[in-house]
């Protein structure tokens, strides 16, 4: 059990890591929807606060979903920056998951180097990785799962980026290539 959520970290001008992560979801919405895949958001919009995320994670579950994807931005320290792609570590419900969250991690973690302009974390995890045995949105999922920091937003280079609508999309394009890859076994054209 988790604290629920709040709107997250901000930039220093105010904008919101919700903001963001719901922003980057509606553009990976439409585009997985293009490719012929039916989508489940835990939101239906940004107002106010969504779900608990373990009661992320059952919506994700009874959805019988193929794979899912937490995106966020972190609240790191002001001389971090890049990504990082947190991955569940084995305590029961997700078990059998595990392998597969480590598959799509990989291919998260490449869509993101090739296809967007942040790099590896400087500041947290070993080589743009860290398994999380402590978020319930991870561990209580029974699909194949990954969350992905896709900047840290009080770092002023990372958060002129990650506030910019061209790059929020290159976000989703490179989150679409990775869930397509992992869905098919091939990457879309131009990508990774």
């Amino acid at each position: 059990m988790e604290a629920c959520d709040t709107t997250g970290t901000q930039t220093a001008s105010g904008y919101t890591e919700a903001l963001f992560n719901f922003t980057v979801a509606t553009f990976l919405r439409k585009m997985l929807r293009r490719e012929g895949a039916k989508v489940v958001m835990t939101r239906r919009n940004n107002d106010g606060l969504g779900p608990c995320v373990n009661q992320r994670s059952f919506i994700i579950n009874r959805a019988h979903s193929d794979v899912a994807i937490d995106i966020h931005a972190d609240g790191g320290p002001v001389n971090g920056r890049g990504f990082t792609v947190l991955e569940p570590i084995a305590d029961g419900p997700n078990d059998k998951v595990i392998n597969s969250s480590d598959v799509f991690g990989s291919y998260v973690h490449q869509a993101f180097r090739h296809d967007t302009p942040f790099g590896i974390s400087d500041y947290y995890g070993s080589n743009g990785y860290i398994s999380r045995s402590d978020l319930a949105g991870l561990n209580l999922t029974t699909v194949p799962k990954v969350l992905i920091e896709c900047g840290n937003m009080p770092n002023p280079q990372d958060a002129a980026l990650l506030t910019s609508p061209k790059i929020q999309r290159e976000i989703a394009r490179a989150l679409n290539a990775a869930i397509v890859r992992f869905l098919t076994g091939h990457w879309p054209r131009g990508t990774a």
